[in-house]
C-alpha cells in the first residue's frame, strides 16, 4: 500500500484531469486474504485475554449474526448477497455443531437458502426466527436431518432501502419477548396468517420491535440505532449507530403512548465519556481507496461527507454489534463490559459503564488502543454474542472490502470487487488467558425444575435460555422452585429471572411480589416494581409496599416507581408522584415518565405540586407541561382541580401564574386560560390583558436580554393582531432571531392582514427568515392565496419559492388554488444551480477580507451553522466543511442541494390546527416529533396533533443565498471561514 505523501502526490497531479479521466489502477493494489490459522496470527488482544477459531471456510461464509439452540448448535446467518447482489438471493442460514464439544464446530450443514439479505436469527419454539427484510419467517427442522422443512413467512413489511440498515439482532429480552432492532430503514409491519398479510400493521419507523412468540404479537419498543442491541443483566438496553458507537436507551416505549400529551426526551442518549465519534486505534493498514476518497471528498471532485475533519480513519465510522459481556471466561472485573466493533477500522472496542444515576457512561478501558485488533483489512467484527459456553464470540464477515456501494465513487469502485470474500468467513471466541471451557449442556433434555435452577447460573445465556424453554414449555411444575428462587436466589439475577419466568408462566401473584419489593438489591426492586404493574389495581398491599419506596436510595427504583404509578388509582398517585418530582424533577427523563403517569388525573397531580411552598426547576417544569396538558384535555375535573389550587401557587409563587396560564393558552385557547386566570383575582380577562401588555413592553424593549424578548413573544397571541408592532418587531433593524420568534407567533393569526403583514416585508427579509415567513403564510386561509397573488404581480419572484413545500401544502387548499400551484410548479423550471456556481468561481481568486467575511457569515449563515462561537450548531460543522477547500464550501453555498445529508433533510408537518411547519427532524419519539429550525428554534408536536408528515428531499439550508451575498462578499465569507481556527 503506498503512504501518504505518496497518494497525496498522485492526487494533487489526477486534480487536473476529468473525473473520467482517474485512473488509480496503480494505487488500488488487491489485498490477499489469509488462510485462517495465518489470520489468527494477525490478531492482537488484551492482555489477560485469547481468542480462538470456534469456526472458519469452508463450514461458514459470510456470518453476520448467530444464534445458539437449547443444546448449543450454532445457526448462523450468512450474507453472501451483500453489498449489492440481493437480487441473486444468495443468503442461507448454516447449523455448525460440535460434535467432540471441544470448542471447534467441524460438522456444517445448509440449514435453509435463498434469502434476500438475512441479518438476524433467533432460537425459538425447537426452530428459527431469522430476519430478511421485508420479511421475518419461522424455519423449523421436523424430521432431524439439519435442514428447514418447514419455511413460513410470519411478518412482512420491514424497509430496505439500505443494505446497511436493515432490521437485525433478535434477542431474547427478561420480559419473555424476541426483541429486534429496526434499523434505518423502518417499515410499516404486518402479521402474516396463511400466507398474506393481516390488519393495519405497526409503524416501526424510529423505533425497534419485540413479539411475544406465544401469542404471535409484534409490539414497537425504543430504539431506532442502525445495527446492534444489547441488555445487560438488569434489562437496560444499549444501541449503536456508525458514528455513535454506544447509546443507552432510557424508557419503553409503551408507558409514553398511554399519555399522548406528553413530548419525552429522545429515547437514545450518547453514553460515550470520548464521545459518539471516538478515536479507535487500528492496527491495520488504511486501505488506499479510504485515503483516496477522502481527498476526492475534500476537493469535491466527488459527492459526500467528509468526516473526521479530513481524516480517512481513526474514530469509529462504522460502529455495529454493540454487545454487553455477560458471561463468566472473563476476569469477573469486565463484568458488563460493553463490546462494538468497527467493521472498518478491523478492531473490537470495549467499555466500562459507570452508573450516573439512571444513565451510564462508557469510558474506555484500553489506552490508546483496543480489545481485540487485526492488521489484516479483511478482519470484519460485524456482530457478537454471549455464547453457552460463557464466552464471547465474534462473527467475522471476512470480506475485502465492507462499504455502502453508493458511498464508493465510480473511478474507485470499478478497481475493487465488492463480492471478494464471499467464499469466506471465521467465528471466534474470545475468553481469558485461565479460561476452562466447560461441558455444554443439553438443556432440550432438561426438566422444567432443572431449567429453573438453571436461572442462577453465572452464564447468561443459560439463564436466559433456561427462561426461554420454560415459557416456551409453560411447564408449571417448576412454579415451586421458581417461587422459592424469587424470594431467596443466590443473586440478583436469579431472583430477577425468576420473577419474569414465573409471570410467563401466569404465575406471578402478590404473596410472592411483596418479598422482592424490600430486596437488599435495588435492581431486584426496580423489577418487581415493574412486574406489579398488571396486580396494581387490585392489590392495596402492593400499592400500599410501593409508595413507601418513593423515597427510595436507588434511583433506578424511583425512575421506575415513576412510570408504574400510572398503574396506581387515580386518588391514589398523585402524592407519590409529587414525591418524586420534589426529589428527581431537575432530570428531564424523571418529568417525562411522570406526566406518563397522569394520561388522566394531570389536575389532580398539577394541584398537589402547586402547595409546595418550595418548588425545584424541575417540579416547575413539569407544572408548566402539565397546564398545557390540561389545557389540550380539557377534562372538567382538571380544571377545577387547577382553579382550586391557583390561589394557593399564587401566594407563594406568584412569578409562576403568568407561565401556567400562557401554557394554558397554547394547550386550548384564551377562553380557558381567562378561566383559570378569574381564580386568581376573580378578572380573568383583566389578569390576562395584563399578562399581555407586560409582554408588549419586553419584546419592544431594546435593551432587554433577547431571549427574554423572545420569551416573551408568544404571549402576543392572546390578543388581536396588533398590526403595528408586528410591523416594529418585522423590522430588518431586529435581531434576525426576534424576527424568528415575531413571525412563528404570526403563523398562529388567520386574519388578511397578518399574510399582508408578512408580505410587505418579504424582499427585506434573509432565506433564513423566508423560511419562517413562508410557514405563517401557509398556515393562514389566504396566505397562499396573496403569496400566489404576489408571484404573479412580479412582487415575489418564482425562484424565492420552495416548490417542494409548496407542493405538499396543495392537498390543503381549494380547487383554485391546487390549480394555481400546478400553474406555476409548470411555469417554474430547475433553476440552474450550476450556471450560479459558475458565475461565481470568480470569487475564488479575489481577495477576502476576514473581518467583513464574518459580517457576512453571521447575517447569512449563523442561523443555521457556527464558527468561532458565533451563530447556532444546527447544519454541518463548517470547522469540518473548510478542510475541503474554497471550491467546495462555495458550491455547498450555492447549490445546498447538491447532496444532503438525511440528517440534515427538511420535512414538512401540517398539523391538525392548519398550521404547516418546516424544520430537520431532531427528535421522534412515540408520542411527539421534534422539529429544528434556523436560529436554533425547534417546535415539538405532539402526533395526535400531527395531520400529516412528509420529507422535500431538500436541505434546511436556502437555495438562493447568491441574492444576499456578491462575489466580493463570497470572497471575503470563504476568507473568514478557511482562516477561523
Amino acid at each position: 500500500m503506498r503512504s501518504f505523501a505518496a497518494l497525496s502526490l498522485c492526487f494533487a497531479v489526477a486534480v487536473c484531469c476529468s473525473a473520467e479521466e482517474f485512473d488509480f489502477a496503480d494505487q488500488l493494489p488487491r489485498v490477499a486474504p489469509k488462510q485462517p490459522a495465518e489470520a489468527l496470527k494477525t490478531i492482537q488482544v488484551a492482555p489477560g485475554f485469547r481468542v480462538e477459531q470456534a469456526a472458519t471456510e469452508p463450514n461458514v461464509v459470510d456470518p453476520v449474526a448467530m444464534a445458539f439452540d437449547a443444546d448449543g448448535r450454532m445457526f448462523v446467518i450468512e450474507m453472501r448477497g451483500y453489498s449489492e447482489d440481493d437480487g441473486l438471493v444468495l443468503g442461507r442460514v448454516r447449523l455448525l455443531e460440535d460434535v467432540d464439544d471441544d470448542g471447534v464446530y467441524e460438522k456444517s450443514t445448509v440449514f435453509a437458502e435463498g434469502l434476500s439479505w438475512p441479518t438476524a436469527i433467533a432460537c425459538v419454539r425447537g426452530g428459527v426466527l431469522v430476519g430478511a427484510a421485508p420479511d421475518i419467517y419461522f424455519l423449523k427442522d421436523n424430521n432431524g436431518d439439519g435442514v428447514a422443512d418447514e419455511r413460513r413467512v410470519v411478518y412482512t413489511g420491514f424497509g430496505k432501502t439500505n443494505v446497511q440498515g436493515l432490521m437485525n439482532t433478535f434477542l431474547w429480552g427478561l420480559d419473555n419477548r424476541i426483541h429486534g432492532a429496526t434499523s434505518s430503514s423502518g417499515g410499516v409491519v404486518k402479521p402474516v396468517v396463511d400466507g398474506q398479510p393481516q390488519g393495519e400493521g405497526v409503524n416501526l419507523r424510529g423505533r425497534d420491535f419485540a413479539i411475544d412468540t406465544a401469542a404471535m404479537t409484534i409490539t414497537p419498543t425504543s430504539g431506532g440505532a442502525q445495527h446492534g442491541m444489547s441488555f445487560d443483566d438488569w434489562g437496560d438496553k444499549f444501541v449503536c449507530s456508525n458514528s455513535d458507537h454506544l447509546q443507552q436507551v432510557m424508557y419503553e416505549d409503551r408507558y409514553f403512548s398511554r399519555n399522548p400529551y406528553v413530548a419525552p426526551p429522545s429515547s437514545r442518549r450518547s453514553i460515550a465519556a470520548d464521545g459518539p465519534q471516538a478515536d479507535v486505534y487500528r492496527t491495520s493498514p488504511v486501505e488506499a481507496w479510504r485515503v483516496i476518497r477522502t481527498r476526492l471528498r475534500a476537493e469535491k471532485i466527488v459527492p459526500g461527507v467528509v468526516e473526521g475533519g479530513g481524516r480517512p480513519a481513526g474514530y469509529f465510522t462504522g460502529a455495529t454489534g454493540v454487545t454487553i459481556f455477560r458471561g463468566d471466561a472473563w476476569p469477573s472485573e469486565f463484568q458488563g463490559n460493553a463490546i462494538v466493533g468497527d467493521v472498518g477500522s478491523n478492531l473490537v472496542h470495549r467499555k466500562r459503564l459507570i452508573p450516573n444515576g439512571v444513565v451510564y457512561s462508557g469510558e474506555r478501558i484500553d489506552e490508546k488502543s483496543e480489545f481485540v485488533s487485526s492488521s489484516d483489512i479483511w478482519f470484519r467484527p460485524v456482530q457478537f454474542s454471549n455464547a453457552p459456553d460463557g464466552s464471547l464470540y465474534i462473527a467475522d464477515m471476512y470480506r475485502e472490502t465492507i462499504e455502502h456501494p453508493a458511498s464508493l465513487p465510480p473511478m474507485i469502485k470499478r478497481h475493487l470487487d465488492l463480492t471478494s470474500g464471499r467464499d469466506r468467513g471465521r467465528v471466534y471466541r474470545v475468553v481469558g488467558e485461565n479460561y476452562q471451557r466447560p461441558k455444554t449442556l443439553k438443556m432440550s433434555q432438561m426438566t422444567a425444575i432443572e431449567l429453573a435452577q438453571l436461572l442462577a447460573d453465572p452464564i447468561s445465556w443459560r439463564r436466559e435460555t433456561a427462561a426461554r424453554l420454560l415459557y416456551e414449555r409453560q411447564d408449571l411444575s417448576a412454579v415451586p422452585v421458581l417461587k422459592e428462587m424469587a424470594a431467596a436466589g443466590a443473586s440478583p439475577q436469579a431472583r430477577i429471572q425468576a420473577l419474569y419466568a414465573l409471570a410467563g408462566l401466569q404465575s406471578l401473584d402478590e404473596k410472592t411480589l411483596l418479598t422482592p419489593l424490600d430486596d437488599q438489591h435495588p435492581r431486584v426492586r426496580q423489577q418487581a416494581i415493574r412486574l406489579s404493574e398488571p396486580l396494581l389495581a387490585k392489590s392495596p398491599a402492593l400499592r400500599q409496599k410501593e409508595v413507601q419506596l418513593v423515597a427510595d436510595s436507588d434511583p433506578h427504583v424511583r425512575y421506575q416507581l415513576a412510570f408504574s404509578l400510572g398503574e396506581f388509582p387515580a386518588a391514589e398517585k398523585q402524592a407519590p408522584l409529587a414525591k418524586l418530582a420534589a426529589s428527581d424533577g431537575n432530570d428531564p427523563y424523571f418529568v417525562a415518565a411522570i406526566q406518563s403517569s397522569v394520561a388522566e388525573g394531570a389536575g389532580a397531580l398539577w394541584a398537589n405540586l402547586a402547595k409546595s411552598a418550595q418548588l425545584s426547576s424541575g417540579e416547575k417544569t413539569l407544572l408548566l407541561a402539565l397546564a398545557k396538558q390540561v389545557g389540550k384535555q380539557r377534562r372538567k375535573e382538571d380544571i377545577a382541580a387547577m382553579v382550586a389550587a391557583l390561589p394557593q401557587l399564587s401566594k407563594s409563587h406568584a412569578d409562576l401564574v403568568p407561565l401556567v396560564i400562557k401554557e394554558m393558552a397554547a394547550g386550548g385557547d384564551a377562553a380557558l386560560a381567562a378561566q383559570i386566570a378569574a381564580a386568581v383575582d376573580g378578572n380573568g380577562e383583566a389578569m390576562l390583558q395584563r399578562i399581555y401588555d407586560q409582554a408588549v413592553v419586553v419584546v419592544k424593549d431594546e435593551k432587554a436580554p433577547l431571549a427574554a424578548r423572545t420569551a416573551a413573544m408568544p404571549t402576543l397571541r392572546f390578543r388581536s393582531l396588533d398590526e403595528k408592532l408586528f410591523a416594529e418587531l418585522l423590522q430588518p433593524s431586529q435581531p434576525p432571531a426576534l424576527q424568528q420568534a415575531a413571525l412563528q407567533t404570526l403563523a398562529h393569526f388567520s386574519s388578511s392582514e397578518a399574510a399582508n403583514l408578512v408580505l410587505e416585508r418579504w424582499s427585506a427579509m434573509s432565506p433564513s427568515l423566508r423560511q419562517s415567513a413562508f410557514q405563517v403564510l401557509a398556515a393562514n386561509p389566504q396566505g397562499i392565496a396573496s403569496l400566489l397573488d404576489a408571484v404573479q404581480a412580479g412582487e415575489i419572484r418564482t425562484a424565492d419559492l420552495d416548490m417542494n413545500v409548496l407542493n405538499t401544502l396543495k392537498s390543503l387548499q381549494t380547487p383554485d388554488i391546487q390549480a394555481r400551484i400546478d400553474d406555476l410548479a409548470k411555469s417554474t423550471g430547475k433553476s440552474d444551480r450550476d450556471a450560479i456556481v459558475a458565475e461565481y468561481r470568480p470569487a475564488l481568486e479575489m481577495t477576502g477580507d476576514p473581518e467583513r467575511g464574518e459580517a457576512v457569515f453571521v447575517k447569512n449563515c449563523s442561523s443555521c451553522h457556527q464558527m468561532n462561537g458565533k451563530g447556532h450548531p444546527i447544519g454541518p460543522n463548517l470547522a469540518a466543511m473548510k478542510n475541503r477547500g474554497a471550491e467546495a464550501i462555495l458550491t455547498n453555498v450555492l447549490n445546498p442541494n447538491l447532496e444532503v445529508n438525511p440528517q440534515y433533510m427538511s420535512y414538512v408537518c401540517l398539523t391538525t390546527d392548519g398550521r404547516a411547519l418546516t424544520g430537520i427532524i431532531s427528535n421522534e419519539t412515540a408520542t411527539s416529533i421534534t422539529l429544528l429550525q434556523g436560529e436554533n428554534k425547534s417546535e415539538t408536536i405532539l402526533r395526535i396533533d400531527i395531520d400529516e408528515l412528509r420529507s422535500t428531499g431538500q436541505s434546511l439550508m436556502p437555495q438562493d443565498l447568491e441574492k444576499q451575498i456578491d462575489r466580493q462578499a463570497m470572497a471575503d465569507l470563504l476568507r473568514y471561514l478557511l482562516d477561523s481556527k
